[in-house]
């Protein structure tokens, strides 16, 4: 079996380094740009990744590109703040060795504020990224999620996360992940209610703060509670926006 790892990039100088590091184990590395204006596509061929200029319309679009692009009988998508270790890739060339089995479940430990979050949403992240290329397509155009035909299992090795954005990159990433969402649940029809706007961000807020024990992590958990939040309420703010336009 041989093994493609696609990571997408758009300015990712900062984080991309040591994520194709984490991936030599690889027969083919891909990277999938779009159209980044610092110094990505030199650090992906420093690492021997081929890279192909892409625009992003929506993450499914680009994923579904990218699987295109692929040589190789699997497939593994990796973010380009993400990172594989050791004990991971030896677990992934084991399980592409599996004829019964067609996609396989990471979970991925986020590290954020220099703390790694043991509690809350983000602890219990569970992503469809490793799968043979011919199994499914990626669906929805933000929250994409691989859609895969027959049996799937879950690895117990986590993907590493690393959140080291500023203040400034949180803002920018938060507008546009709201703007993709909100236009989702429209192309979806659920449309703006002042029921969603009034309970699900709070609900959001207790639910990772205090059901799923997120003040065990401290204030980098009190953050993220915070800015699950947040998104949430901003998202039903655009709603109302496109709803009264």
């Amino acid at each position: 079996m041989t093994l493609s790892a696609i990571v997408l990039t758009h300015n990712s100088q900062d984080t991309l380094d040591t994520c194709l590091s984490s991936l030599e184990f690889a027969n083919e590395l891909l990277v999938i740009d779009d159209l980044s204006t610092d110094n990505t596509p030199t650090i992906a061929k420093r690492h021997h990744a081929k890279v192909i200029p892409h625009p992003l319309t929506d993450f499914a679009a680009q994923r579904n590109f990218a699987l295109k692009q692929a040589t190789c009988n699997w497939v593994l998508f990796v973010d380009s703040d993400e990172s594989v270790p050791p004990t991971l890739a030896k677990q992934i060339l084991k399980a592409i060795k599996s004829t019964n089995i067609n996609g396989y479940y990471l979970k991925r430990q986020d590290i954020f504020l220099n703390k790694t979050l043991r509690h809350g949403e983000t602890s219990q992240v569970r992503l469809l990224r490793l799968a043979k290329k011919s199994a499914g397509t990626w669906q929805r155009p933000v929250h994409e999620f691989w859609h895969i035909k027959g049996q799937t299992s879950t690895l117990t090795h986590p993907l590493l996360h690393q959140r080291n954005l500023s203040f400034s990159q949180f803002i920018d990433r938060l507008n546009h992940y709201t703007d993709l969402d909100a236009k989702a649940l429209l192309a979806e029809n659920k449309p703006f209610s002042y029921f969603d706007l009034l309970l699900k961000p709070l609900g959001k807020f207790v639910y990772n703060y205090f059901v799923l024990l997120g003040f065990l992590d401290g204030f980098p958990g009190f953050i993220m509670a915070f800015s699950m939040s947040l998104h949430s309420l901003i998202v039903r703010i655009k709603l109302y926006e496109h709803a009264s336009a």
